[in-house]
């Protein structure tokens, strides 16, 4: 009994919790990812104290394979604490062998995950320096992507040093192969998005984001002449996939007569101090952070992309509403 105690007294701190501190911050990231999740889904904006969260939040890189990102990051870090929780369930005395031969296999599967979501939290990291700090400085920077990156990496050294490995070139090897095919799958899944904000057009005025591909029925092209007879607006940002999206259920001929207000400081005819002055107002009557897009209609402020049938109605329209390009 003495030599068991001894034992138990010789095992580092660090892996006798290591298993516990692994969940709980898997866990802080499952609440970080859903919380981004919600506001996505919901079409609210996330708080935070600059612009940057939604900046990056609501660029084509926070969308994958149509749905957000943060998606797969809230089944990354569920993933994570099952995978670290689990084993403990499992009482040791009662059931020694299959406690040992869990812990085993979600060791080898915590730090594969982990190197995983370390990798690629890594070259969101290097986007969001690259695309946004680069030109916005510190209204580039998403605060709740650095948490999660923060939390990939602290979980990573957690399962370096949570146990004892014993094959140490066996981990390498495979920290190697697990980097690889992150990598790879990374960019490829990155190369349509990358690709995408590569078409956004910059003239000598400012930036005015991706092209446009649909074109306008005689519905659409009515509707925006009513809605600037009326002196409605919408404020955007060339940068937004939502405004994006809205300009396209309009079509090109539509979205060059509807009033849009630039509020992006380097967006071509930028009318930032416009956007600042009304943000209050918007923020009051409706109960949210201003975001883009939000449309003024008849004194009434709009939040999130619009179906075209919501505006005519709103806007007291009159015209055809067999629109093309939605309902």
């Amino acid at each position: 009994m003495s030599s068991l105690v001894g034992r138990r007294r010789n095992v580092p701190w660090i892996h006798r919790w290591s298993r516990q501190m692994i969940g709980a911050i898997a866990i802080l990231g499952a609440i970080n990812t859903a919380y981004i999740t919600i506001t996505k889904l919901s079409k609210t904006v996330a708080a935070c104290p600059t612009s940057g969260c939604e900046r990056v939040l609501d660029s084509p890189y926070a969308t994958v394979f149509g749905l957000p990102l943060s998606v797969f990051g809230l089944a990354a870090y569920v993933g994570m604490a099952v995978l670290a929780l689990a084993p403990l369930a499992i009482n040791p005395e009662q059931n020694r062998k299959l406690r040992t031969t869990l812990e085993g296999l979600t060791w080898r599967l915590l730090f594969i995950g982990a190197t995983a979501m370390t990798v690629f939290s890594g070259y969101l990291m290097y986007i969001m320096v690259s695309q946004f700090v680069s030109k916005y400085g510190a209204g580039g920077i998403c605060y709740y992507c650095i948490a999660s990156a923060l939390f990939a990496l602290s979980m990573l050294v957690l399962t370096l040093l949570g146990r004892d490995w014993e094959d140490i070139g066996q981990l390498l090897m495979l920290g190697i192969i697990t980097v690889m095919v992150t990598l790879i799958g990374t960019l490829v899944v990155y190369a349509p998005i990358s690709n995408t904000a590569a078409t956004s057009q910059v003239t000598a005025s400012g930036n005015t984001g991706p092209a446009i591909a649909n074109t306008s029925s005689t519905a659409e092209i009515e509707l925006a002449k009513h809605l600037k007879q009326i002196d409605a607006k919408m404020y955007g940002a060339y940068w937004c996939p939502h405004c994006h999206d809205q300009k396209e259920l309009f079509g090109q001929e539509a979205a060059a007569i509807y009033p849009y207000v630039e509020c992006a400081p380097d967006g071509v005819n930028s009318k930032t101090a416009i956007c600042q002055e009304i943000a209050p107002k918007i923020e009051k009557q409706t109960g949210q952070n201003f975001g883009f897009p939000t449309w003024e209609v008849n004194g009434q402020y709009l939040t999130g992309t619009q179906q075209l049938t919501d505006l005519a109605t709103k806007s007291g329209y009159q015209g055809p509403r067999n629109f093309k390009n939605g309902a």
